[in-house]
C-alpha cells in the first residue's frame, strides 16, 4: 500500500549537464536506509522537463536496479499531448521493478474536465501499472476537479491514488468521504502535509525529504499512526526548511542543499533552471545546520 513518506528524488547532473548514476545510486541508497516508503523517480523534482524520453528511462532503469524492490517505485509520467503520453508509457510497460505510474495533468493546453477525464482514462486503459493521478494546477494551468478524481476513480480500477498538490485540506475532507474504498490520497505539498494526514490522507510524496528523510519519515509515521503532538513536533523542526526549499523554483534550492551536504556530488541543473541565487546561501545554509 502506498503510505508514509514518497521522496520525489532528484536527478543528480555533472557539471556538463550529463546525468551522474554514480551519484544517483549513493542517494537512493541514503534515502532507502533513511526510512522513506517509496521514492517517485523522473518527476518535476527530477527534472523530467529537461530529460528526453531515454533519459528518463535509463534513470527508472537505474534507480530500479539500486532499489531492489525494497521500496515502492513510481514513475512520472505526463506530457501537454495525450499521445505524447501515451507513447512514453508504451516504454515504461516494458519496463520491470516499476511499481506505479504517476501521471500529470497536462499542462499549458488547459483541457475541460470532459478532456481530463478522457485523457487520464487512456491513460488508465494503457498502462500495465496502477495510476496515480498528479494534480499541481500551480505548475500546469489546469485543475482536476474533485467530481473529476471521484469518477475516474470509480470507472478504473487501476486508477489507485492522487498525489494533490493544491495544499487544499478542504479537497482532502470531501475526498476522504467520497471517494471508493481502494483509492488513496497523497499530499503534493510538504507544508501542510502533516495536517493531511492527520485529516485521514495516506502520505505525502515530498520535496523535504530529499533532505531529511529521516525526520521526514519519522513525521509520517507519527501522523498515520494519530500520534498527533508527535508529529507536529517534528513539522514544526522542519517548517524553515519547507520555506527555503521553495525560495526559488523547485529544484534549485533542492538541489543546492544536496551539494553543500555532499548528497549529491554537484548542483548542476539544465536550462532553463539556474542554480540557487548566492543572496538565499547564508540563511540556507543556516537552516540546514539548526535541522540535524
Amino acid at each position: 500500500m502506498l503510505q508514509g513518506c514518497i521522496t520525489a528524488i532528484v536527478t543528480p547532473f555533472f557539471e556538463d549537464g550529463s546525468i551522474d548514476f554514480q551519484s544517483l545510486t549513493k542517494f537512493t541508497e541514503w534515502q532507502i536506509d533513511s526510512g522513506v516508503s517509496g521514492l517517485v523517480v523522473v518527476g518535476s523534482t527530477g527534472e523530467a522537463a529537461a530529460l528526453s524520453n531515454s533519459e528518463k528511462l535509463a534513470v527508472i532503469r537505474h534507480v530500479a536496479e539500486v532499489n531492489r524492490g525494497r521500496v515502492a517505485l513510481i514513475v512520472g509520467s505526463g506530457a501537454a499531448a495525450t499521445a505524447a503520453t501515451l507513447e512514453f508509457i508504451g516504454e515504461v510497460n516494458q519496463l520491470s521493478a516499476v511499481d506505479y505510474l504517476m501521471c500529470l495533468v497536462p499542462y499549458y493546453v488547459k483541457p475541460t474536465q470532459n478532456g481530463l477525464y478522457q485523457h487520464f482514462a487512456a491513460v488508465a486503459k494503457h498502462s500495465k501499472f496502477p495510476v496515480i493521478l498528479y494534480n499541481v494546477p500551480a505548475r500546469t494551468a489546469c485543475n482536476l476537479d474533485d467530481d473529476t478524481v471521484l469518477r475516474l476513480a470509480r470507472d478504473f480500477s487501476n486508477i489507485v491514488a492522487i498525489k494533490d498538490a493544491t495544499g487544499d485540506l478542504k479537497r482532502c475532507t470531501y475526498l476522504m468521504a467520497h471517494k471508493p474504498e481502494h483509492f488513496i490520497l497523497l499530499s503534493g505539498d510538504d507544508f501542510s502535509a502533516v495536517t493531511f494526514m492527520l485529516s485521514g490522507g495516506a502520505g505525502v510524496i515530498s520535496v523535504a525529504s530529499n533532505i531529511r528523510p529521516s525526520q521526514f519519515s519519522k513525521m509520517c509515521a507519527h501522523a498515520l499512526a494519530g500520534e498527533r503532538d508527535a508529529a507536529l513536533a517534528i513539522n514544526k523542526q522542519l517548517l524553515s526548511l519547507y520555506d527555503a526549499l521553495f525560495c526559488e523554483s523547485n529544484p534549485i534550492p533542492v538541489k543546492w542543499a544536496l551539494c553543500e551536504e555532499q548528497q549529491i556530488a554537484c548542483g548542476t541543473l539544465r536550462l532553463p533552471l539556474t542554480e540557487l541565487s548566492t543572496s538565499y546561501h547564508s540563511r540556507f545554509a543556516s537552516i540546514l545546520e539548526q535541522i540535524q
